[in-house]
């Protein structure tokens, strides 16, 4: 039996699988993408904990 996702997990799960790697220092974060939603919009969000850049993709529905 398998588990129904999301398109929206999925594509989190992309970004936790091949995006972990800060573009600013170079730290690799095993944290992961945060997901919010507000109306229209999907917001993945991921925080370095070393020097604490953010890097975010948006999606408009």
């Amino acid at each position: 039996m398998s588990v129904y996702q999301s398109p929206f997990e999925r594509l989190r799960e992309k970004f936790d699988d091949s995006e972990l790697e800060c573009r600013h220092c170079g730290y690799r974060d095993d944290s992961g993408w945060n997901v919010s939603t507000s109306g229209s919009r999907v917001q993945y969000r991921f925080v370095c904990s070393s020097c604490e850049a953010v890097e975010t993709r948006e999606m408009r529905l």
